[in-house]
């Protein structure tokens, strides 16, 4: 490196305005809001599709992944539209980013068929169920990869999730499919936990890919990756399958609500919500950590009961009220956890008198300000957002 551009770093890195530890919560806010209105939405959409008619599970999965385009306008606008970031899209994206994201993709792809199988086949009840189990695993799995240290906070959350899941499972026998053949229950059942133990380890893993990355930006660079990995794996299952015929035919023929509905509720709306949920995962897990992550996922969960109360009237009995709040207050406790931490950890960066950057780690199941100068002299040259 010259000493011209070392000169040039170092002024940029003097002149870079980091941003504040309110900047941080607005951004963590924000991408949880998307992942709430995404989550929940998807998953009623999902319903929707089979609901009317729908039938292909590589259609599915395929509407999962791909709005990886819309990925591009996180990237990008920053800095050609909205002038707040002078780094350029997909700096210091290096081959290996490009070969663990797509490897990622890959399996997120096959994560996202299992889902869709499962789907089709499972009453909401028993699949809500098994999803749930993926907190547990993503517990072990991220003490296993990421280190992360079981404390109170995080493990409370985890039983109180789970116990809230198994509960709603078990007041929803009614929900069970009428016709449902033994076959079709166990094929259902292995793909549901095939899926959730593929997602438990997509988070941890993902967090480890993330801790080498210096801005959120990247996070969405690395999230188009997997996303357009993913895709390439629908697509290939369906023109394998005939899905792309299959759709067309659904449209004009099987979906009772007409193919206009079709094409703009059950396909782009669909694509666009699964999108939003995935983003505002990759989001959470980089500002958070891969524990938090499926702990955001999991609350949710008991959401799409009260979402399919209102949009599909599902009965709410004692038993879903009973999980509901069980899942309120293992979610609500845990944000507490999370917001003690993290003023903690802007006291004691006060009473130090230094300043240090915006990203949000957990340590010990609780998030705070992560500690520490700039990772290095391209990285001080850029923003954080």
């Amino acid at each position: 490196m010259s000493d011209g551009r070392v000169n040039a770093d170092q002024e940029q890195e003097q002149n870079l305005v980091k941003p504040t530890g309110k900047r941080s919560l607005i951004l963590l806010l924000t991408t949880y809001s998307s992942l709430f209105v995404g989550s929940i939405a998807s998953s009623l959409l999902a319903k929707y599709y089979f609901v009317h008619g729908g039938s292909s599970r590589w259609v599915s999965t395929w509407v999962q992944s791909a709005g990886f385009p819309l990925l591009l306008t996180l990237i990008y606008f920053p800095r050609y539209v909205f002038k707040t970031t002078t780094r350029r899209p997909f700096t210091r994206f290096t081959r290996r980013h490009l070969i663990f994201s797509v490897l990622i993709g890959f399996f997120l792809g096959v994560n996202n068929f299992l889902f869709s199988w499962g789907t089709s086949y499972l009453p909401v009840s028993t699949s809500s169920l098994l999803l749930s189990t993926q907190l547990v695993f993503t517990l072990i799995l991220s003490v296993l990869i990421v280190k992360q240290k079981v404390t109170f906070s995080n493990l409370n959350c985890v039983i109180l999730l789970t116990l809230s899941s198994v509960l709603l499972a078990l007041g929803s026998s009614s929900d069970k499919p009428a016709g449902l053949t033994k076959s079709k229950y166990y094929i259902g059942f292995a793909s549901t936990i095939g899926a959730g133990l593929l997602f438990a380890l997509y988070l941890p893993v993902t967090e480890k890919l993330y801790r080498s990355v210096y801005c959120y930006a990247m996070v969405m660079e690395l999230q188009l990756m997997m996303e357009l990995s993913a895709t390439v794996f629908a697509t290939f299952g369906m023109a394998f399958d005939g899905g792309f015929k299959e759709m067309v035919n659904e449209a004009n023929h099987v979906f009772t609500k007409g193919p206009t509905v079709y094409w703009t509720v059950a396909i782009f709306v669909n694509v666009v919500t699964w999108q939003l949920c995935f983003a505002a995962t990759s989001g959470m897990v980089y500002l958070t950590s891969g524990i938090t992550g499926g702990i955001c996922m999991t609350a949710l969960l008991a959401m799409n009961v009260i979402g399919g109360v209102v949009v599909y009237s599902d009965e709410f009995g004692g038993v879903k009220i009973v999980s509901t709040v069980l899942c309120i207050w293992g979610f609500s406790s845990y944000i507490y956890g999370m917001y003690t931490k993290s003023k903690k950890a802007e006291l004691m960066e006060k009473e130090k008198g230094e300043y240090s950057g915006v990203k949000t780690s957990e340590d010990g199941g609780e998030m705070e300000v992560e500690m520490g100068n700039v990772k290095d002299d391209v990285a001080a040259a850029d923003d954080r957002v």
